[in-house]
């Protein structure tokens, strides 16, 4: 009898192991989906049906189950290493790039989320789209021609910032002979070697810290630093004194309005520093673009509406002065510098019939 309880047994637990793996393969099929459809996220929830999301709607997959909590953990596990799980169970959010063979790569991040986890994949398309398709100002090209200067790339996710960074990086890369370092998290767009030397570092995995991939990258020869996203002081001390030593330095923030990033970061400093700040700020900083993808009228996919200040001497003495207010209207009159304001850049949009 107890041989034929085992045997019972064995064979349900062959059959939970062979449905587990099963379940297993639906996260690469959601993906696969998400390519066909064109979108710019896949969000998984317990009790949920997968989502995408296209063109800012969320639309639910119907021909998919709902996860339920306990499935989705288990194959979420599944798909970090280790180490991974630990920072997960210690941090209660990760982030995270995964390849999807033969397809894609996309960035993941995964959250605690009531009693259990959540994630959304984001495609990282495996070609750079060509820097004259995506809608960019041609100044901001020019810009990448300089040394001795930082860019700001700014606004909320989903805006098109990685996009941008990587385009100007590949550009560089194309026509340039540098030597390029990127700090991120993770890592999306993998380069390649072209006429610069490119090496990519992943916070958490090949360095601490943006602040300690910074701090390293001004011993490792560089002369173009890319730090995907400026979340404390010290990492922004740090830019500004690779930008005054010899780097051109790209960085993203969450800010919105030009003239505004530039009081938000000055602002980010105590009281004390201000002053030092505006006037390493008014030396180094070459230029801002804010951007933001919005939909176009026709509903196929989404177009870049931008807002560019590049630093001239006027710009300059405003932020060393202390007279950010009259920042907005420089830009307004600063048309023979390429500088232009959201308004100008929608206004243009819309005559166009495209939004």
């Amino acid at each position: 009898m107890s041989n034929i309880w085992f045997n019972v047994y064995y064979s349900i637990l062959l059959i939970y192991n062979l449905l587990l793996f099963i379940k297993q393969m639906i996260i690469p099929s959601i993906l696969k989906d998400a390519l066909d459809n064109n979108a710019s996220d896949v969000i998984l929830s317990g009790w949920a049906k997968p989502c995408l999301k296209i063109n800012w709607d969320v639309k639910y997959l119907k021909n998919y189950e709902p996860f339920t909590p306990e499935e989705l953990n288990t194959e979420l596990m599944a798909l970090l290493s280790d180490k991974q799980r630990d920072n997960f169970k210690k941090n209660l959010e990760l982030d995270l790039s995964i390849e999807l063979k033969e397809q894609s790569r996309f960035r993941l991040n995964i959250f605690a989320e009531k009693k259990w986890c959540g994630a959304v994949f984001r495609p990282i398309k495996a070609e750079l789209p060509d820097y004259n398709i995506l809608g960019l100002p041609n100044k901001l090209r020019e810009l990448t021609k300089k040394k001795n200067w930082l860019i700001l790339v700014t606004w909320s996710v989903g805006s098109g910032k990685s996009t941008t960074m990587s385009s100007l990086i590949d550009i560089i890369n194309s026509e340039q002979s540098k030597h390029i370092v990127t700090i991120e998290d993770p890592i999306e767009f993998v380069f390649d070697n072209k006429h610069s030397l490119i090496e990519q570092r992943e916070v958490w995995v090949h360095t601490h810290s943006f602040e300690n991939g910074l701090k390293y990258a001004l011993r490792q020869a560089s002369d173009v630093i890319m730090i995907w996203e400026m979340r404390d002081l010290e990492t922004f001390r740090l830019a500004l004194r690779a930008a005054e030593t010899g780097n051109l330095v790209f960085a993203t923030l969450h800010t919105s309005w030009a003239a505004r990033t530039i009081a938000r970061v000055i602002d980010m400093f105590p009281g004390w520093e201000q002053d030092q700040i505006r006037s390493q700020l008014s030396d180094s900083l070459i230029g801002v673009i804010w951007q933001d993808l919005l939909k176009r009228k026709d509903w196929k996919w989404r177009v870049l509406a931008s807002e560019l200040l590049v630093n001239n001497t006027g710009i300059a003495n405003m932020i060393r002065k202390d007279s950010n207010h009259l920042i907005q209207w420089a830009m307004e009159t600063g048309a023979a510098d390429w500088m232009y304001t959201m308004e100008k850049s929608l206004e243009h949009l819309s005559n166009k019939w495209i939004i």
